[in-house]
């Protein structure tokens, strides 16, 4: 099949309406190819990110209760209400972990990297809807349905099982619904308000923890899943939320705890994949003591870096309307000596309501992929930046499944990696 041919079979599967309420991309001609021994890393990566998120639940209820450094649930706790802390530390989600794991992964020139975990993820059913029209022709990873069973399969039972989206969420309702549609009759979207749950039910929370002032039902919803009337996935803890958690991962203070919940292989391996990471809290240090990594003693000093000393991020932790979609990054070498301190000035204002973190910055490496551009009637080869995002479904206790691989493929010339216009979406598939 010629490219043209493709491109335009592509297009016209799009469901009536599009997947994102007004955003459309680059249809790529082909799914983007991953190499083998990498895909066989990110098919074990899952286990490992389940465990971490499980260590991270465990650190911060510890920490609650007196038996790890308290530090660790006042940072985590910043900036939220008491109802929501409440909340996410009911005796009722004492155990209950997010089902639906996502990292951002960047090719770098040293490897990959996870530069973010995202337990209430976007571009579920894009995906899925990208590996059901892709694998027509070519292999993508998890087939043709590995995104649709993999969400499926995290409900356990035949009760009903409601998407319950936001208005803040609301570019994403049409990919939940086609979701939705593919899952079965079961499945259902329905407003934040809905509450008319049956027991034996199942409810996927489609809504920001910071939100919740617009969300009518969720009270009635977290007592019923409190309650073990319906299921709930995510569970409402916004510590498991928070960028922060890798800084609190190579807190050498921490060392300790990590390599014992983790052990010692999957500590090795998200030491090679998680960027050094700092929480930006301005507590004074002694006058003797510096920042490990950065050899600052005031965070001040960090405004003041020479732009070669600045391959460095920012952005906020999380619990804000500017935490997700690139909205709060701010990259250290791409701006001017006066945005980065003013910058720099922001976080560390933000400490104790809406924190910060800073990350070291890995120049993503470039690629080619070709996208059809349907304006001239010919396809294009077009060099960029990749963000590589899997989708792991937790079945069971244990059970971690890879559903697929979103690739976004953004422009060169584009610092920053995300959802735009300009970027190629495409399924992945091994070179194998």
């Amino acid at each position: 099949m010629d490219a043209a041919t493709q491109a335009e079979r592509i297009r016209n599967a799009l469901p009536e309406g599009g997947l994102f309420d007004g955003h459309a991309w680059r249809i790529a001609t082909e799914p983007f190819q991953l190499e083998a021994k990498f895909v066989r890393e990110l098919e074990s990566l899952g286990r490992v990110l389940l465990q971490f998120y499980r260590a991270a639940d465990l650190l911060y209820r510890h920490s609650v209760a007196g038996k790890q450094p308290a530090w660790v649930a006042e940072w985590l706790d910043q900036g939220k209400p008491q109802s929501l802390l409440d909340w996410q530390r009911h005796a009722g989600f004492k155990t209950t972990l997010p089902r639906i794991l996502r990292p951002d992964i960047l090719l770098t020139e040293n490897g990959w990297h996870i530069t973010e975990l995202d337990s209430v993820p976007g571009g579920i059913g894009l995906t899925a809807w990208l590996n059901e029209t892709y694998s027509k022709h070519a292999d993508v990873l998890g087939g043709a349905r590995g995104m649709v069973d993999g969400f499926a399969g995290i409900f356990t039972g035949d009760g009903s099982v409601h998407v319950m989206v936001s208005e803040e969420s609301a570019t994403y309702r049409p990919e939940m619904e086609w979701l939705c549609e593919q899952a079965g009759e079961r499945f259902a979207v329905r407003d934040t308000g809905f509450n008319e749950f049956s027991g034996g039910d199942a409810a996927y929370r489609f809504f920001e923890l910071f939100d919740l002032k617009n969300v009518s039902a969720h009270a009635a919803l977290f007592e019923k899943a409190t309650a073990k009337q319906v299921q709930l996935t995510p569970p409402p803890k916004a510590h498991l939320e928070e960028k922060m958690l890798f800084a609190l991962f190579g807190n050498r203070n921490l060392r300790d705890f990590w390599r014992r919940e983790l052990g010692g292989k999957f500590m090795r391996q998200l030491e090679k994949v998680i960027p050094q990471t700092w929480l930006v809290d301005p507590t004074p240090l002694p006058p003797h003591a510096a920042v490990p990594g950065l050899d600052i003693t005031d965070w001040r000093q960090l405004g003041e870096l020479s732009q070669k000393d600045r391959q460095l991020v920012l952005k906020l932790s999380g619990f804000n309307e500017r935490a997700w979609g690139a909205r709060s990054v701010r990259l250290g070498n791409d701006l001017s000596q006066a945005d980065w301190a003013a910058a720099v000035a922001e976080a560390i204002a933000g400490f104790g309501d809406s924190p910060w973190i800073l990350q070291r910055f890995e120049k993503p490496r470039r690629v080619h992929h070709e996208w059809f551009d349907f304006e001239s009637g010919e396809a294009r080869t077009m060099p960029g930046r990749v963000r590589l995002c899997p989708y792991y479904f937790v079945h069971g206790e244990d059970e971690v499944k890879l559903g697929g691989v979103l690739a976004t493929v953004c422009p060169a010339d584009k610092k920053i990696i995300h959802g735009m216009r300009d970027a190629i979406l495409a399924p992945c598939a091994t070179d194998d």
